[in-house]
């Protein structure tokens, strides 16, 4: 049975950077200004041969409760008592300082097992902190530099020697061994059989939007607890959070991202950090939720988000949050409907959803409709039904005439999936329009059920074998 553990200590001590260590990805923001970190994250930690669930957590301080720190304090101590382990980080090279000293007393009363870890220990006049840090009570100081990879071994036998040999290396089941070659069945069937969708397989989903949208209370809402910081503090979330439930028997893998602001307002180092952050998710995602505050909707920044969406090939879904906070929600869900419509012609058909993160209304709603959006994100339409569209596309309306010459569309397939693409073989394909293009698009879309996804197409030339060869005389 694996065990976690949480890494805990006053701001600006290396929490971030050592969790990173450990997980061996850069997936906590890390910058010099303190408290970086409100969210609590949690990792895949692997350290010399020891594998656990590593949480990274906010720094903690003394603060009143309904504050922004208090609050975060709170998410620290839930993480604490989560865990099966803390590591208690200090700063050898700063020294100790009050509250340290209070965090080991709120440690011991919890009565879990710590590791005392002194962290920046490579630095020049660390031996004093280092040494300060026995008064603390807390057994022996680990010595480590997290940023350089230094006391790993130490930290190790540390964990070990806290949470128990047993603990820590858990038996592994027996898996039988056989050298017989066991052919694997291949998911590439007949070109003219459409596969199904599997609805068992697990969905990442972003949340994403502009700052106070109501993001992470909408994931607390579908988690039914308070997993991430909320308030009424525009751009709390600063990393992008992953957190797993299940809805209907399907596991569904979330991301909670920082608001994007427009780029021109983006000033400071640690937004520009948390918005490549948030565009991480994104590309990772395979569906995308855009929440949009139903008071204020269709902000020039709210368009450029499902754009961007759009242009990385994610599955998008509108979400009008704050739902409760509308009066005459008739005339307002009308006026939303025509809005999108004419505001995102490049999503034709693009599902929305009013919900309330804070109530919980409307979020089955918002569940299939990202369910539904990536069944289409993932279609894929055999080539003999493609070709005949074809046909009868160009027959209704004709590919237009350029120079005097007519081109011809000659063949057509599905390249790929996720999102779906396709491939025309077709004459002078440099020469045909935009228009016919999204001509063909918006057909795809009505004839075929692919609402609210983007869709490529691509047009190829047949190879001339004559090109490049003199004719003879």
């Amino acid at each position: 049975m694996s065990f976690t553990v949480a890494i805990v200590g006053r701001p600006n001590v290396g929490k971030s950077t050592l969790f990173n260590r450990l997980v061996g990805k850069k997936l906590a923001l890390v910058d010099d200004t303190p408290g970086v970190t409100r969210d609590r994250r949690p990792g895949d930690a692997r350290l010399m041969g020891l594998t656990f669930t590593i949480i990274d957590t906010a720094g903690l301080e003394e603060a009143d409760a309904e504050s922004l720190q208090g609050r975060m304090r709170a998410q620290t101590e839930a993480a604490i008592d989560e865990a099966d382990l803390s590591l208690f980080v200090v700063d050898a090279k700063s020294g100790l300082t009050p509250a340290d000293t209070d965090l080991a007393e709120m440690l011991r009363r919890r009565g879990k097992p710590v590791v005392l870890v002194a962290n920046k220990s490579e630095a020049r006049g660390s031996d004093s902190g280092f040494y300060d840090a026995y008064t603390l009570g807390l057994g022996e100081p680990t010595p480590i530099s997290a940023e350089h990879g230094q006391g790993m071994l130490d930290l190790r036998d540390a964990i070990v020697a806290a949470i128990g040999e047993d603990r820590a290396y858990p038996e592994k089941e027996d898996v039988a061994v056989t050298d017989v070659d066991i052919p694997q069945s291949s998911d590439e069937g007949d070109e003219d059989e459409e596969p199904t969708y599997d609805d068992t397989k697990p969905l990442r989903v972003a949340i994403v939007g502009r700052p106070n949208a109501g993001k992470s209370t909408l994931i607390n809402r579908f988690l039914g607890e308070d997993r991430l910081l909320t308030g009424p503090e525009a751009g709390i979330t600063r990393d992008s959070i992953s957190v797993e439930w299940d809805w209907r028997g399907r596991t569904i893998k979330m991301f909670d991202t920082a608001g994007m602001r427009r780029k021109a307002r983006v000033i400071e180092k640690l937004e520009k950090l948390s918005v490549a952050d948030a565009l991480r998710a994104i590309r990772f995602a395979e569906t995308v939720v855009i929440v949009f505050d139903a008071t204020i909707p269709f902000e020039k920044q709210d368009l450029q988000i499902v754009d961007l969406v759009l242009r990385e090939g994610r599955a998008a879904v509108l979400a009008f949050n704050k739902w409760d906070m509308i009066e005459d929600r008739q005339a307002v869900l009308a006026d939303l409907r025509e809005k999108t419509d004419r505001l995102l012609p490049q999503a034709r058909g693009i599902r929305a959803v009013p919900i309330s993160g804070q109530t919980g209304w409307g979020l089955d709603k918002l569940m299939q409709a990202i369910i539904d959006t990536d069944k289409v994100w993932n279609k894929r339409i055999s080539t003999a039904r493609l070709n005949r569209w074809l046909e009868t596309q160009q027959v209704q309306h004709p590919p237009p005439a350029v120079s005097g010459r007519r081109i011809k569309l000659k063949y057509m397939t599905q390249v790929k999936a996720r999102p779906p693409a396709f491939m025309i073989s077709c004459t002078r394909s440099d020469a045909l329009p935009e228009s016919y293009t999204r001509y063909l698009i918006n057909g795809l879309r009505a004839d075929f059920d692919m609402p609210s996804v983007p869709i490529r197409i691509h047009f190829r030339s047949p190879d001339n074998p004559f090109e490049g060869k003199k004719r003879r005389t």
